[in-house]
């Protein structure tokens, strides 16, 4: 398969009328490139797994737009098949216009072709091994070393399931887990994405884990990740769904039946979730939350705290806050 990419240079501030403009000649899905630095809540949404290296914001963006290109050379554009100078001229259309009220810098556009895309697969070249404390963590692509092989390692493929084990936030729940683990611990991991945590509690000693996630994707990921690491189907167990919201799902996971919940989410998410989780702790069991940014912890604690819970340890990393509370 082969696209085209259409990429305009242009300045940041232009970024969001020159998308909202090409969208409504056909081009959708705008990749982004800009140095503007992301701000605390832009950070809580993105939540992103591999660390973003930011730098200078020098007031560029590069936007860019694929389009699929069949054999003959013509392109897909909303049903219509259309010439590669047609979708250029749309485009420079559409910025001469904008040009007549607010300025869009170069505004330049330039036009490849790319064959085999794989939008799956690509992020792999930025996850490589690495540790968290003395937990060697290892994509299926590389091989163990023999100095590490007596140690704890735990193999991961996030797929297209969140979850590497890169995040300040991961590894914040990750530390509590092994604190509170113990071998009669059975788990309810909310968000489990790639399964990361359920996995590591099982590593660590647990007798079983629930994982429950939004996003069907987190069945694959989560079976191939349990698969690498000798987790067994008896061992663990996902169901997709909302447990804030879904009375039936609520159900299917059990009430007052588990020593540790683990959250992994973000603090507007935690909010809601809080009052549900009660119900399926047992008294005296814990609730590990993260993914709250710093500027939400006090909101998050109060929450936990409304809900009936005490607050036993806060800890942090980086701009990340994990809050543990027992029931």
């Amino acid at each position: 398969m082969k696209w085209l990419r259409f990429q305009i240079k242009t300045v940041t501030d232009a970024e969001d009328i020159i998308i909202s403009c090409l969208y409504d000649i056909g081009l959708e899905g705008a990749q982004i490139e800009d140095k503007q630095p992301l701000s605390a809540l832009e950070k809580e949404q993105m939540f992103v797994d591999i660390p973003l290296q930011e730098e200078e914001d020098d007031g560029l963006a590069y936007l860019g737009f694929y389009v699929e290109m069949a054999e003959d050379g013509t392109l897909s554009l909303m049903s219509d098949i259309v010439e590669k100078e047609e979708i250029l001229s749309r485009i420079e259309e559409q910025l001469a216009d904008i040009r007549q009220f607010m300025d869009i810098g170069e505004g330049t556009v330039t036009v490849t072709e790319t064959e085999d895309i794989d939008w799956i697969n690509n992020w792999k070249q930025y996850f490589h091994q690495f540790t968290i404390d003395d937990i060697l963590v290892i994509p299926s692509w590389e091989e163990v070393s023999p100095e590490d092989q007596g140690g704890m390692v735990l193999h991961i493929d996030p797929g297209t399931a969140f979850g590497t084990g890169m995040h300040e936030t991961t590894q914040l729940c990750i530390r509590q887990l092994r604190k509170y683990v113990t071998s009669e611990t059975r788990l309810l991991d909310v968000g489990t994405g790639s399964g990361i945590l359920s996995i590591l509690a099982l590593m660590f000693g647990a007798v079983h884990a629930v994982g429950t996630d939004l996003d069907p994707c987190s069945i694959e990921a989560t079976a191939q990740n349990c698969q690498a690491n000798g987790i067994g189907s008896e061992q663990f167990s996902l169901l997709i769904g909302n447990l804030i919201t879904d009375q039936k799902l609520q159900d299917q996971v059990g009430y007052d039946c588990y020593d540790i919940v683990a959250a992994n989410i973000l603090a507007d998410v935690l909010l809601g979730l809080t009052p549900v989780i009660v119900n399926h702790l047992k008294q005296g069991g814990m609730y590990i939350t993260s993914g709250i940014i710093d500027d939400k912890e006090s909101v998050v604690v109060s929450a936990l705290e409304a809900a009936g819970l005490t607050i036993v340890e806060v800890t942090h990393q980086g701009e990340w806050v994990c809050v543990t509370a027992r029931k």
